[in-house]
């Protein structure tokens, strides 16, 4: 019976290119959100992945109309796979052309200007 099981784990690791259902679900469930978050603003996407700390990736979008966002992914190919999968454009590090796109607003001024000049807790 153990046998059958490996078996048939290994059959569907080499129809997956070595991802499990799971990490499958979970890469169309993040590049579903990719697509969703592109159309929001502006059409496209440019997304940056880092890593987070046990296994996981953060997945920086920055949209066309300079809004950004992120997700978080249980693994690089996880990750990787979900960016490509929703065409979205991958940039290997969060700075000069990339970063420039991003546009912050009154909100995030405040908090950041609040969290070191006594403003509200940060809770």
């Amino acid at each position: 019976m153990a046998d059958t099981k490996q078996a048939d784990e290994q059959r569907e690791d080499q129809e997956t290119g070595g991802r499990s259902k799971r990490d499958e679900r979970r890469t169309a469930a993040l590049a579903k959100a990719v697509r969703a978050f592109a159309a929001a603003h502006g059409g496209s996407a440019g997304a940056q992945l880092a890593h987070i700390g046990r296994g996981r990736v953060r997945i920086a979008l920055v949209g066309a109309d300079g809004q950004w966002g992120n997700l978080v992914a249980d693994s690089q190919d996880i990750a990787r796979g979900a960016v490509e999968r929703a065409g979205a454009e991958l940039h290997e590090d969060f700075d000069g052309e990339f970063a420039a796109k991003v546009r912050t607003g009154p909100y995030e001024w405040s908090r950041m200007a609040g969290i070191q000049v006594g403003g509200p807790a940060n809770a």
